[in-house]
């Protein structure tokens, strides 16, 4: 069995990017709107929460949460959240992200946003993915087919 070769956990992937977005403010125009620091907050607190129901439903069924080896999973999670999406807590991230973009730095966010889903994919998803497909062959392909990577 694979274990992935990064050794970066995506919750540092995330801060980096949000640090990124946030620092970079000054390089790009200020976009308001109204209810923009509302809208930001309820995006970070929607995202959290995916997270913490994803992880819930992980301990849940006794599998781990360690995303830097997937190959010491247990079960194949598809209820609750899993049944949206293959990769909530990385959708949680994004939303996370996305609510930051809109409190502080909405250009940055449209620049920053598609390299965080396309690293994270690359570096993450993909290999998770082939990990998981060697555990659980056949159910893994049947819920690959039913159920979007993102959404």
């Amino acid at each position: 069995m694979k274990i992935l070769q990064h050794k970066v956990p995506p919750p540092i992937v995330t801060l980096i990017f949000g640090l990124v977005i946030y620092f970079s403010k000054t390089c790009f125009p200020s976009i308001r709107f109204d209810y923009d620091s509302l809208t930001g907050i309820g995006l970070v607190i929607l995202g959290l929460a995916i997270i913490i129901i994803a992880v819930s439903s992980f301990r849940k069924y006794q599998t781990t949460v360690n995303s830097l080896k997937p190959n010491t999973a247990s079960k194949l999670v598809t209820e609750g959240v899993f049944k949206f999406t293959r990769n909530p807590m990385y959708l949680g991230m994004l939303i996370i992200l996305t609510g930051i973009s809109i409190q502080f730095n909405l250009i940055g966010g449209l620049i920053f946003l598609p390299i965080f889903i396309l690293y994270i994919n690359y570096f993450q998803i993909i290999p998770e993915e082939n990990a998981i497909l060697e555990l659980f062959k056949e159910d893994f392909i049947n819920y690959k087919n039913k159920v979007r990577r993102w959404i």
